[in-house]
């Protein structure tokens, strides 16, 4: 079992120290979803991706690079596996990894009406109160930031945005400090001259053009 560290706090968040960490391997999935047809959604990953996070004093300081191997893709089907691979889309052997790095982060404060609501009910002064009178929100686990980057693809480089939960800060049963998360961006392929595709007699186009990224994982702290 893991054992809660109340490593630091911060803005109501438990966070980790400052220090490097690195993307575990045996948990973390880099994953993407697109439109098949336009009627289905087909989801893949890639098997093989490395991250490094420098956590700082100020976290929102903080800065994350990735390196992602283009080769590594899995949609479980050897045959679009392969065209995804080939020139039409990635061209793989002319360009080996996929390559992001941050540019900022911000922080998403909890302005989501339900939250709100809870504190406003707890509060003894009920509707009389302002919001300056409610109480101050308590120390939990998990937390909203927005991830400012840049991602390269085929030696195209494009701003994007990768919106992250952040998990929680712990220590695991073999005193290692870890930190987990999930983040999700969206893009489109073509930016990155991803342009191939079929037109359907039917209307519209086999393959959509948007991209949605999913990663979640767990980070560990070097030692």
């Amino acid at each position: 079992m893991t054992v809660d560290r109340p490593v630091r706090e911060w803005n109501g968040l438990i966070i980790p120290d400052p220090g490097v960490y690195t993307l575990d391997e045996a948990h973390k999935r880099i994953g993407f979803l697109a439109q098949h047809m336009m009627v289905s959604p087909i989801r893949g990953e890639f098997a093989k991706g490395t991250a490094t996070i420098s956590v700082a004093p100020d976290p929102l300081q903080s800065s994350i690079t990735a390196t992602i191997r283009a080769d590594s893709i899995n949609t479980h089907n050897p045959d679009r596996d392969a065209h995804l691979s080939s020139p039409d889309f990635l061209d793989v052997s002319r360009y080996p990894t996929l390559e992001y790095r941050s540019t900022g982060i911000v922080w998403e404060a909890d302005n989501d009406p339900i939250f709100h609501w809870a504190r406003l009910r707890n509060n003894p002064l009920g509707r009389r109160g302002t919001i300056a009178d409610l109480p101050p929100a308590a120390t939990r686990a998990s937390g909203r930031f927005v991830i400012k980057g840049l991602l390269t693809v085929k030696d195209v480089t494009r701003p994007i945005d990768m919106h992250m939960e952040f998990g929680g800060a712990r220590r695991d049963p073999y005193e290692r400090e870890i930190f987990g998360f999930s983040a999700t961006a969206e893009l489109d392929r073509e930016d990155y001259g991803l342009v191939w595709n079929v037109l359907l007699e039917s209307g519209g186009v086999l393959v959509g053009k948007k991209v949605r990224i999913e990663i979640a994982g767990e980070a560990i702290r070097e030692s």
